[in-house]
C-alpha cells in the first residue's frame, strides 16, 4: 500500500459501479494503470472503490462500453478542501485577522511591576525604562532583552545594588534590591593600631587611643602606631584604637611594551537580519544572504514569542552583524614610554586603596628590547598604614 497522504494532498475520489460487468470493468481499470484501494462489494451487482481525482476524470472513455453504471459519491483531500475554504473566505479572513490580532496583543507590553524599591528609586526605574522604551503598548520585539535591561538598569542607577528582571506572560517583574545606608560601625574589642607596611610617617587622625609616633618617623612593618592601653597603672583601660595614620610607602613596577600593537575596530559596517527559531531550525524572514565582510562579530538578540498565557516554542531572532578590521599601531620610541608608565600606574593603583596617593614616581631602568620598551618604574605613595591588632588580657598585664 502507497504512502496514502500523498493521495490525500492530490484528491481521492470514492467511486460507485453498479451492472453486471462490473468485475471485468475494474480489472480493465487496473490494467491500464489506475491506481485502485478499499474495493467493497454491496449485494451482487454494486461495488464502491477509492481512486485518484486525476484518475477518476480519464474513466468516462472506459466506462461506455462497459455496460456499468458509474457514480461518484464523496471527493475528500487538500482539492476538495480548499474550494470549501474559498466558499467560505469571508469567514476564514475574519477568523485569520482575529488570531492575528490575540497573537499581536499576546506580544505587548500591558504591564510593569516593580517591588522592592523606594517611592523615589522606583521612579528612576520607571524613567530609565522609559528611555530604553520598555513601556505599555510598545512591542517586546522592538525592546532589548531581559539581560540587557537588567543591565542598563544596574550601570544607570546607583542606588541599586541589584535588580532582577522577569517577563511573565506580556508583564515585565522587576525585583529590587536598593542599596542601603552605612550601618553604624559595631563596638569593636580591645586593639591597637600597628602598621601594615615600613613608612615614613607623613600625618595622623587619631579617634580613639594613645599614639606612640610622630610625623617624620619611620616605622616598621607590624610596628605599633596608635596604642589602644590608655590611662597608666591600676587606672588603666582597654579600648578599640580607631584612626588613620598616613605614610610614605615605596613600590616597584616592571611593565614591557611592544613598539607595535594590534588590535581590532568596528569600521561602521553592519547589517541586519531577522528570523524565527523553531528550536534549532532558523527561517530568515529579512536580511538574506551572507555579508561581505572579511571579518565580522554577530550580536544576537533573542525574544520568545507568547500566545494569550503561553510561551510558544518559537523565538523572534534579530542579528546584528557587524565588520571588524584589523588595525596596527605604530608607538615611537617617546609614546610607548609614555604609555608603558600609564601602564605602570595602573598595575600600581590596583594594589592601593582608593584613597591612596601617587606622591611621585621615577624611571630607574629603561630598556628597548625585541621590539619593547622595558620600564622598572620607583612609586612614593601616600597611603593609610595603620591596621588593627587585637589586645589580650594576656598582652596588657
Amino acid at each position: 500500500m502507497k504512502n496514502l497522504w500523498m493521495e490525500y494532498l492530490f484528491g481521492i475520489v470514492t467511486v460507485k459501479v453498479s451492472g453486471k460487468g462490473m468485475e471485468r470493468f475494474i480489472n480493465v481499470l487496473i490494467r491500464n494503470g489506475f491506481f485502485i484501494w478499499r474495493v467493497k462489494r454491496h449485494g451482487t451487482e454494486t461495488i464502491t472503490f477509492k481512486m485518484r481525482l486525476e484518475d477518476a476524470k480519464k474513466i468516462r472513455y472506459f466506462v461506455r462500453n462497459s455496460g456499468c453504471r458509474v457514480s461518484f459519491l464523496r471527493r475528500t483531500g487538500m482539492p476538495f478542501l480548499f474550494k470549501r475554504m474559498l466558499k467560505n473566505s469571508g469567514f476564514l479572513i475574519g477568523a485569520g485577522v482575529f488570531l492575528i490580532i490575540i497573537f499581536v496583543l499576546s506580544n505587548v507590553i500591558w504591564g510593569i511591576q516593580i517591588k522592592g524599591a523606594k517611592p523615589a528609586t522606583e521612579y528612576q526605574i520607571r524613567k530609565e525604562l522609559d528611555k530604553m522604551g520598555v513601556k505599555i503598548g510598545k512591542l517586546q520585539f522592538s525592546v532589548k532583552n531581559v539581560e540587557g535591561i537588567q543591565r542598563q538598569l544596574t550601570n544607570n542607577i546607583g542606588d541599586l545594588t541589584w535588580v532582577g528582571v522577569e517577563l511573565k506572560g506580556t508583564t515585565y517583574h522587576l525585583q529590587v534590591v536598593e542599596k542601603n545606608e552605612p550601618k553604624k560601625p559595631e563596638q569593636l574589642s580591645p586593639q591597637n593600631l600597628v602598621a601594615k607596611k615600613k613608612a615614613i610617617i607623613v600625618k595622623r587622625y587619631i579617634e580613639e587611643g594613645q599614639p606612640v609616633v610622630d610625623k617624620n618617623d619611620h616605622v616598621e612593618e607590624g610596628q605599633l602606631l596608635v596604642s589602644g592601653v590608655i590611662g597608666e597603672g591600676e587606672n588603666s583601660k582597654m579600648i578599640a584604637a580607631k584612626g588613620e595614620v598616613w605614610g610614605e610607602t615605596w613600590y616597584m613596577s616592571h611593565v614591557e611594551l611592544p613598539f607595535e600593537t594590534s588590535f581590532k575596530v568596528y569600521n561602521g559596517n553592519e547589517e541586519q537580519k531577522h528570523s524565527l527559531l523553531f528550536g534549532k531550525f532558523e527561517l530568515p524572514i529579512w536580511g538574506f544572504g551572507k555579508p561581505d565582510f572579511k571579518e565580522s562579530e554577530t550580536e544576537t538578540v533573542e525574544h520568545k514569542i507568547h500566545f494569550l498565557k503561553w510561551e510558544l516554542p518559537i523565538s523572534y531572532v534579530h542579528k546584528t552583524i557587524r565588520e571588524r578590521e584589523e588595525y596596527t599601531r605604530n608607538y615611537t620610541e617617546k609614546e610607548a614610554e609614555e604609555n608603558a608608565l600609564e601602564l605602570a600606574r595602573k598595575q600600581i593603583k590596583s594594589l592601593l586603596d582608593e584613597d591612596a596617593i601617587i606622591k611621585d614616581e621615577k624611571i630607574l631602568h629603561k630598556d628597548n628590547k625585541n621590539g619593547k620598551v622595558i620600564l622598572d618604574v620607583h612609586f612614593k605613595i601616600i597611603e593609610n598604614i595603620a591596621v588593627g591588632q587585637p589586645i589580650s588580657k594576656e598582652t596588657h598585664e
